[in-house]
């Protein structure tokens, strides 16, 4: 019994693993082929849409004002842009300090939500700021994001020139990376994931997922969706099932690029990976159980995909370490032996290998350090995965068996006191001291090793 797990853990764990190789060689040609692409697609932008950017936020006060600056910085035509700061139900300074900057600017607009309709997670404030929204484009971001400048518009063009994509998905760096080891080894496991999970399927499959910050939706789409699915507590994955089944694509665009603040603890990460885990676990179960009334059964790609990730790959994984520990103390009297020791010793340098490649498609990532981090990683951070999502399932079954109400957790933020070194990408500094005592200083962002190509706007 015992030699059938192994081997039944052992193929499940090198299913996945051909796999990732398969996505990371439709990673790296992605990164290969689409800089021309979008060389193209820059001589003749065509007319851009009306571009409305939704920021939900509950206490988010801490980075709120850094996050509203960078809006101000967008390189998009400001009578085409609409930002919408969704205050949900805030008891900290988050909706003051969107009205200072909403009195400054006229395309930035608060909009203050109150019980029954406020407090219930990303995926109802989000609902209640599409209501008020008018752009043909409805973009997302989150609190603590600081987009380039290029951002909003690289999104926009993504959908302008593409028409059976239905979202667009930017790119997502780490703004705190350097803070200490775990954010280092989050910085490895975003990039990672980006050019090997969302390049390698958008090369191969035309499917990527909605990440909860930085992607574009046309609004036409989203208003026959319904909008998002506020039972989600991975809203961004549900309604990337939902556009497939529209029929449509959608489209990995990384010039456009956001940077985002990552959890600086255990205890944060633990519990935003967690709500992670059991979002996606609830769009596994919901597009398993309905999956043959789905229009577009190509979704079956990427259901196997997020079925093998959460249950049966992690699910291997926990097998193999189990009989390995029992067999250290009770001899199973198992007949792999060495080639089990082979296997393990080649997963892993396959592990090194697709994370370094992703690594070099990244300027200033591929460095001796960051190679001490994954080889880390492998060992630590990875192995604590297994543990989180076998923790997520358990709490996400318990939740369906006994019909528990979905509870949002907001993940902390962390004040950012001096900028990031040697990192390129957006900077923050403070503005020079004010002549006038009662005007508050706010921060300016500033983006390095980068100049803006001029083009025609029309």
């Amino acid at each position: 019994m015992a030699e059938l797990l192994l081997y039944t853990s052992l193929f499940l764990i090198w299913f996945m693993l051909f796999y990732h190789m398969f996505l990371m060689q439709g990673g790296y040609l992605h990164f290969l082929k689409h800089p021309e692409t979008k060389r193209k697609w820059d001589l003749e932008p065509g007319e851009l849409p009306t571009f409305s950017i939704l920021i939900p936020a509950h206490n988010e006060e801490v980075v709120i004002e850094k996050t509203l600056q960078a809006m101000t910085e967008l390189d998009y035509p400001k009578e085409k842009l609409e930002v919408i700061l969704i205050n949900d139900n805030s008891s900290d300074a988050t909706g003051k300090i969107g009205e200072e900057f909403a009195r400054e600017f006229p395309f930035i607009k608060v909009l203050h939500t109150k019980p029954p309709h406020a407090g219930k997670g990303k995926s109802g404030a989000l609902n209640q700021g599409f209501k008020v929204s008018s752009g043909e484009i409805i973009a997302v971001y989150d609190a603590d994001n600081l987009p380039e400048p290029e951002a909003a518009y690289n999104l926009a063009l993504g959908l302008n020139k593409d028409e059976k994509a239905g979202a667009v998905v930017g790119k997502f760096r780490v703004l705190n990376a350097r803070k200490n080891i775990l954010t280092r080894m989050i910085n490895v496991e975003t990039l990672t994931f980006q050019w090997l999970a969302q390049a390698g399927r958008w090369f191969w499959f035309k499917m990527c997922t909605i990440p909860g910050t930085n992607f574009a939706i046309r609004r036409s789409i989203l208003e026959e969706l319904g909008g998002w699915d506020e039972k989600a507590l991975s809203e961004d994955t549900e309604l990337s099932f939902r556009v497939y089944n529209l029929g449509y694509y959608i489209r990995f665009f990384p010039e456009a690029v956001t940077w985002e603040q990552e959890p600086e603890n255990l205890k944060v990460w633990w519990k935003q990976r967690t709500r992670w885990a059991r979002g996606n676990e609830y769009v596994i179960a919901k597009y398993l159980i309905g999956f043959f009334k789905l229009k577009n059964k190509k979704i079956g790609l990427d259901l196997a995909y997020f079925l093998f990730t959460y249950l049966l790959f992690f699910g291997g994984i926990l097998i193999s370490h189990a009989i390995f520990v029992t067999n250290i103390f009770v001899d199973l009297n198992l007949t792999i032996g060495t080639v089990s020791y082979v296997l393990l010793i080649t997963g892993f340098l396959l592990f090194v290998t697709e994370v370094l490649l992703a690594l070099s498609m990244e300027k200033g990532q591929l460095t001796m350090k960051n190679a001490a981090v994954v080889v880390l990683m492998y060992f630590t951070y990875s192995q604590l995965w297994v543990i989180l999502v076998m923790y997520a399932t358990f709490l996400e079954a318990k939740r369906m068996i006994f019909r528990q109400e979905v509870k949002w957790y907001k993940t902390q933020r962390f004040q950012q006191n001096k900028p990031e070194e040697n990192i390129t990408g957006p900077v923050l500094v403070p503005d020079p001291p004010s002549s006038e005592p009662d005007t508050k200083p706010r921060p300016v962002l500033v983006t390095r090793k980068k100049k803006m190509k001029e083009r025609k706007i029309k």
